[in-house]
């Protein structure tokens, strides 16, 4: 069932009751408006909508184990009918709903010149994020290689370096070299000197 037509079967509902100066059964309503296609229950939730929306519009008596079991009208009925009843309510509702649409389907359009600016804004945008980007892919290829030299360096070229106790060492080896040399010249010094004692002894004899 449509929303409109639950509008009109809602007036006809308080229609029916500001006919009449009693009390009367929803029973009523449903054999009047809407047996057999629909159930009593279905008419027990349009009245529960009509109290909803105003509990003036209509005076509700419980009874026979039902919540809205006895209606009546009120000083409130015939003047929301008046009005236009819950019909007129929906007509305006839609109304508002199509004024809506309409403005947002009439809506301004950008002008070429607009629309330009616009353009031009995001290139710029695409520009300046592009030359980040490769900054970052600088820096970052940058990093890369000075980490990669770094190793490579470590690995190939690692300088040969000593330990103290193997300094020492060398040195001792040095002097021991130095020492062992002035003996060595020593030593050449007393052959000599004494081959040419030797020698003056050789010419004395000769003579």
């Amino acid at each position: 069932m449509s929303e409109f037509f639950k509008a009109e079967l809602k007036d006809r509902f308080l229609e029916y009751a500001a006919d009449r100066d009693d009390y009367f059964e929803v029973q009523l309503l449903y054999d009047e408006f809407l047996r057999p296609n629909y159930s009593l229950e279905y008419v027990q939730g349009l009245v529960t909508e009509i109290i909803d929306y105003d509990a003036e519009l209509l005076d509700v008596m419980s009874g026979n184990g039902a919540k809205i079991f006895m209606l009546a009208s009120t000083p409130s009925t015939a003047d929301f009918l008046e009005e236009g009843g819950f019909t007129d309510l929906y007509i305006r509702e839609e109304e508002k709903w199509d004024t809506f649409f309409e403005q947002l389907s009439n809506s301004r359009r950008l002008t070429d010149e607009e629309k330009a600016v616009m353009t031009d804004s995001k290139k710029a945008s695409y520009k300046k994020e592009r030359r980040l980007l490769f900054l970052l892919i600088f820096a970052v290829a940058f990093s890369f290689l000075f980490a990669l030299s770094s190793i490579l360096k470590n690995s190939f070229f690692e300088d040969d370096y000593i330990t103290k106790e193997e300094f020492e060492k060398r040195l001792n080896d040095l002097e021991r070299y130095q020492s062992s040399g002035e003996n060595l010249t020593l030593s050449e010094e007393k052959l000599d000197s004494t081959d040419t004692a030797f020698k003056k002894d050789s010419v004395l004899v000769v003579e």
